[in-house]
C-alpha cells in the first residue's frame, strides 16, 4: 500500500500539474498560430506565384476573377455540358488564368447585348467568338469623319471567317451567296454573318435580282433548327461552328458546308477602352501561351488548328 500524501506533497503536485498544463497550452497555441500563418501564405501565392499575376488590375488581382460575358450557346466555340461552359474559348480562358492567377468565369447572356453590358461594366471581358473589327473597336467614317462603332478594344487570339450551313445533300443547290438571293436565309442577330448577308443582299438588288430574306434570332441553335424544318435554305456562322455542327447533328446526317470561307479575320477578348491594364495583362497571358505551346493544345483539342494565330495582336482587325 502506497504512504498517504501529507498536504504539502499534495500542493506542489498541484502547482507541477499547472505549470505543465500551462506549457502544454501555450505549445497548442503557438502551434495553432503556426498553422494559420502557414495557410494564409499558401492562399496569397496562389496568385502571386502566378508569372503574369503583377500585369493585372489591382482589384482584380485582389478578387481572383475576371468576368466573362458570352453568349454561350455556339459549340464548339463555347456551349454548356454538365452545367458548365465548355470550348475553345472557355479552355483559352484557363489557360490565361494560369498565367495571370484568377479564374475565368462564364456568365451567358443574348450576343448583340454583350458589349452594352461590357460597357455598363456588368462584366470585365467579352469572350464569344466576337470577331475583332473597325466598327466595334471605334472607327472613323471615312466620308463624314465621325467617330462610329461601340468603341472596345480587342486582344486577338483566333481567325475565322463565314461559312454556308445547308441541309445535308445541298437539295437547294447553294454554292455562294449569289445563291441566296431571292432565297430565306437563318442567323444569328448581331453577328458579323448578319452583317455579310446584308452586304449581300445590297448586291442581289443591284445585279437585279430579289432580295434575301432574312430571319435573323437570339442565339445560333434558333437558327439551326430553322434550316433543319426546312423554313430557310441556309445558316450563315463561323467557320469552325458551321463544321461541328456539319459533323454533329443529327450524327453528321443533318446538314453540310458549302463554298468557301468567307472574309476570314480574327476572333477577340473584347475589353473596356478605359482598362488598358487588364487588354495588356491579357495580351502578355495570350503570347505566353502561344510561346509555351499551350495554345497549341487547345486548337488540336477541338480540331482548329487552322484557325491559329501566332501572334496576340491589339485591334488587328480591318
Amino acid at each position: 500500500m502506497a504512504a498517504s500524501s501529507t498536504p504539502r506533497t499534495i500542493a506542489v503536485r498541484s502547482r507541477l500539474a499547472a505549470v505543465g498544463a500551462l506549457a502544454v497550452a501555450g505549445a497548442l497555441v503557438l502551434t495553432g498560430c503556426g498553422d494559420q500563418t502557414d495557410k494564409k501564405d499558401d492562399s496569397a501565392s496562389t496568385a502571386s506565384s502566378a508569372p503574369l499575376a503583377a500585369k493585372l488590375p489591382a482589384d482584380i488581382r485582389k478578387a481572383g476573377v475576371i468576368k466573362v460575358g458570352s453568349d454561350i450557346a455556339y459549340p464548339p466555340v463555347e456551349y454548356m455540358e454538365g452545367g458548365k461552359a465548355v470550348g475553345i474559348d472557355p479552355d483559352v480562358a484557363d489557360a490565361l488564368g494560369k498565367q495571370l492567377g484568377v479564374k475565368f468565369t462564364f456568365q451567358n447572356g443574348k450576343f448583340d447585348q454583350l458589349i452594352v453590358g461590357l460597357q455598363a461594366k456588368r462584366f470585365n471581358v467579352i469572350m464569344s467568338a466576337m470577331n475583332d473589327t473597325k466598327d466595334r473597336q471605334g472607327g472613323v467614317d471615312s466620308d463624314t469623319g465621325k467617330k462610329v462603332g461601340e468603341g472596345i478594344d480587342f486582344v486577338d487570339y483566333f481567325t475565322a471567317g463565314t461559312s454556308i450551313l445547308v441541309q445535308k445533300g445541298n437539295p437547294k443547290g447553294i454554292k455562294t451567296l449569289d445563291d441566296l438571293c431571292g432565297k430565306v436565309v437563318a442567323l444569328q442577330r448581331g453577328t458579323t454573318s448578319e452583317g455579310i448577308a446584308k452586304e449581300q443582299n445590297k448586291k442581289c438588288k443591284k445585279d437585279g435580282k430579289k432580295a434575301i430574306t432574312l430571319q435573323t434570332f437570339d442565339t445560333d441553335p434558333e437558327a439551326l433548327l430553322r434550316l433543319k424544318q426546312g423554313a430557310s435554305v441556309a445558316d450563315l456562322n463561323d467557320f469552325p461552328v458551321a463544321a461541328y455542327n456539319a459533323k454533329t447533328s443529327g450524327g453528321g446526317k443533318d446538314f453540310e458546308v458549302v463554298g468557301d470561307q468567307i472574309e476570314a479575320g480574327p476572333y477577340g477578348i473584347g475589353v473596356s477602352k478605359e482598362n488598358t491594364q487588364l487588354r495588356d495583362a491579357l495580351q502578355a497571358a495570350m503570347t505566353e501561351i502561344i510561346k509555351n505551346g499551350e495554345y497549341q493544345k487547345i486548337l488540336e483539342k477541338w480540331n482548329v488548328t487552322d484557325g491559329g494565330v501566332t501572334e496576340a495582336k491589339i485591334n488587328g482587325g480591318s
